[in-house]
């Protein structure tokens, strides 16, 4: 089914959704998925004001998706509900600058990233954190990442060459890096660029921008299809060549996939291709490993026993845990799954000084989860997640490459390089 409002009438009133909803579960101010959903989109009328208003507290998580016995979009029903309340001025002025301008993480990026020391420094004074909540309602306690000091990017064109060297194969695949990486965690870049050279492929990064979702996730559709399109016109001419285009954010690829085609109405045969030839990092492992394709001998084993967390954007690819299944191949490594629903960030909804509280309730369960295996990491495919999971537990959460790229024999770098460094 092709647009998400056409799926309404498929609800039977279950209340498994409602049941399963992990907002709904910790707050009164957002009455349920079937609520703000399918019952009140029979009431939502083409350029009218929405009839319920506490649509904006959806996350976003798409547990009553997946929990859905009917396949009702109710996650794409409410983002359109949220974006046809911004159009019809429902929401204060205030509130849609706050939320434009922490859904610009590009932008962020590019006025920050290059006076990264001043910026976290700022970033990280009380007062700075105190007057932002006041002016412009983002929690002051959110957990706002360092910048980085080198960008993914300038970091790659130094590198370039030596990939050419190394590959002699015909072998390709391009990597879509994402903001995370780009701007603030390079070296989960670094990690899977050696992966994937490793396992004898040529890396091609090509010009890219925000995959647009933070945008989409506030409501901003006509931002985001711009965003979107520029990344169509940039990797369809790898896509029509049958390169994979594979990336470490899981929020990232599930976009390119499904997210943005989906709610924008992007179904030309371009945006189609690209979709179809984009992968989550662990997924074309997998796959590789699937075909005795993936490199799994030699590998340099981690005596660790690690608290494993699969994002809600991970779970909305339906590709299984591929991360968990990758990660077995290392030697002397254990992984417990958390099986938690949420860590409650959601993207920028956990930034949101209306919803801080909601998104630490919401996490509770999993934070409970990892202070009590007392791993010296955790391990997450969603940087967001990463953020909130070390905010909320003091426990530092890396990305599942990096594990694997130290068992490569690729230098660990961070929190990994510390704790392998303990162990020894």
């Amino acid at each position: 089914m092709r647009f998400p409002e056409l799926s309404l009438d498929q609800c039977i009133k279950c209340n498994i959704c409602v049941t399963a909803c992990p907002v709904a579960a910790v707050t009164d101010r957002f009455p349920g998925p079937k609520y703000v959903g399918p019952q009140a989109g029979r009431f939502r009328m083409p350029n009218q004001p929405t009839p319920d208003i506490s649509v904006d507290y959806c996350s976003g998580c798409r547990v009553c998706n997946l929990v859905c016995p009917n396949g009702v979009k109710i996650v794409e029903m409410n983002a359109r509900a949220r974006h046809e309340m911004i159009i019809q001025g429902q929401l204060s002025p205030r509130l849609r600058l706050r939320n434009n301008l922490i859904a610009r993480t590009e932008l962020l990026g590019n006025i920050a990233q290059p006076i990264a020391p001043i910026a976290n420094a700022l970033l990280n004074a009380p007062l700075v954190r105190k007057l932002t909540e006041i002016a412009l309602d983002i929690a002051k306690d959110a957990p706002l990442p360092p910048f980085a000091n080198q960008r993914f990017s300038r970091w790659w064109k130094k590198r370039v060459h030596d990939n050419d060297e190394q590959a002699q194969t015909d072998r390709k695949v391009v990597f879509f890096h994402g903001c995370a990486t780009e701007y603030y965690e390079p070296h989960v870049g670094r990690a899977a660029i050696h992966i994937l050279q490793a396992n004898g492929f040529k890396v091609i990064v090509p010009p890219q921008n925000c995959c647009g979702l933070p945008l989409l996730s506030n409501g901003e559709f006509d931002a985001a299809r711009k965003y979107h399109q520029r990344n169509v016109d940039n990797l369809i001419p790898f896509a029509r060549q049958g390169i994979p285009i594979v990336g470490t954010s899981t929020s990232c690829t599930l976009t390119l996939k499904d997210e943005a085609p989906e709610l924008l109405r992007m179904h030309d045969a371009d945006t189609r291709l690209v979709a179809e030839q984009t992968y989550d990092i662990n997924e074309f492992l997998r796959t590789l490993w699937d075909q005795d394709q993936l490199q799994t001998s030699g590998l340099t084993p981690i005596p660790l026993k690690l608290a494993y967390h699969q994002p809600c954007q991970y779970r909305a690819h339906q590709i299984g845990v591929p991360s968990v299944e990758i990660l077995s191949i290392i030697p002397q490594l254990e992984i417990e799954e958390s099986h938690a629903d949420c860590c409650g960030i959601a993207g920028t909804y956990g930034y949101k000084k209306e919803k801080y509280e909601i998104a630490m309730a919401v996490g509770s369960a999993l934070f409970d989860f990892v202070l009590d295996l007392g791993g010296p990491l955790a391990v997450c495919d969603s940087e967001t997640c990463r953020w909130q999971i070390t905010h909320a537990t003091g426990v530092p959460s890396i990305h599942p490459v990096e594990l694997l790229a130290a068992a490569y024999g690729f230098k660990p770098e961070g929190a990994l390089a510390e704790v392998l460094a303990n162990a020894k």
